[in-house]
């Protein structure tokens, strides 16, 4: 006796009401299920199924054995996509989301490199500085920067970034460099709404004072001059003189090697936040998902913290 071919003939006996029914569901006479059924009992040393002349019904021994059934067969085809996927190039549409500002600087050339390398892979590209559902937005891969929340999705670290306060030098010989965050108050700020949502700007605590070693946070009420949920918009202003701003290190870093920005209040930076693919965890991951995260983790730089 087979006995994946007595399981599955078992299944489609529940499945189908009947023997006969089950039969031309698998292609086979009548009597080849009954016998693969009975040997599936015997092997068992259980009776599965409840025979009358009119009806079957599953017993309570089949019933728990059905579930497990299902199982083990679901388990087999997924193994079996598994390895016939691997060995196929990625194929079909794969919709990936991202923040912004770091979709258009680092996930689109990424993505792009993916689509030349796989010339059947279609490509769609979400950019939004909302945190989406992947699975009702139908989406295969997020970019995720911050600690996730505990979730069923699989999540792939593959970088981190930091929080940094930065400003022109032209506004610094203006208004004066803060060595505190407490003199945040003095100055113009600028708030990415997408960053921090809140006026409250947070900061870490370091060294020793008044013989106590500070390891906690500090936060610190701002009353920004200008208020964005654009990345784009609060760097810009901020290069243009416009105050200090807190963005990620991500988000500015050209701008602080051109020299258009200088990075404040260094010594008060909280840790680094991760930047992470996740996607939705299933019992099998296709395998255009697998190659666009395997190529981030081997080929994307996005360790933006010194």
């Amino acid at each position: 006796m087979d006995r994946l071919d007595a399981i599955a003939a078992f299944i489609a006996v529940c499945d189908a009401g009947g023997f006969a029914a089950a039969a031309r569901r698998l292609r086979v006479s009548p009597s080849v299920v009954t016998r693969q059924v009975a040997g599936l009992e015997q092997h068992l040393g259980a009776r599965l199924l409840q025979r009358t002349t009119r009806s079957v019904g599953v017993t309570e021994a089949g019933q728990r054995f059905l579930e497990r059934a299902r199982t083990i067969l679901a388990d087999l085809g997924e193994a079996e996509r598994a390895v016939q996927d691997e060995r196929a190039a990625p194929i079909g549409t794969l919709a990936v989301a991202a923040p912004v500002l770091f979709g258009r600087m680092h996930v689109a050339p990424m993505l792009a490199r993916f689509m030349q390398k796989f010339p059947q892979v279609r490509a769609e590209l979400q950019l939004s500085d909302r945190v989406v559902n992947l699975i009702e937005d139908g989406i295969d891969v997020g970019i995720r920067i911050g600690h996730l929340p505990g979730s069923q999705l699989i999540v792939r670290r593959l970088g981190e970034t930091r929080r940094v306060v930065v400003a022109s030098p032209a506004y610094l010989r203006k208004r004066g460099r803060p060595k505190h965050p407490e003199e945040l108050a003095q100055h113009d700020t600028i708030a990415f709404m997408g960053l921090v949502p809140t006026a409250d700007w947070r900061f870490a605590q370091y060294g020793k004072e008044l013989g106590k070693e500070l390891g906690k946070e500090l936060s610190v009420r701002v009353t920004p001059r200008l208020v964005t949920n654009s990345g784009d918009a609060a760097v810009g202003y901020a290069i243009e003189g416009g105050g200090l701003a807190l963005a990620l290190s991500y988000q500015v870093r050209e701008a602080v090697a051109a020299g258009e920005l200088v990075e404040v209040l260094a010594p008060f930076s909280l840790p680094p936040l991760p930047i992470q693919a996740v996607y939705p965890s299933s019992r099998l991951v296709s395998n255009k998902v697998r190659a666009f995260v395997d190529m981030l983790d081997k080929s994307a730089d996005w360790r933006f913290s010194p």
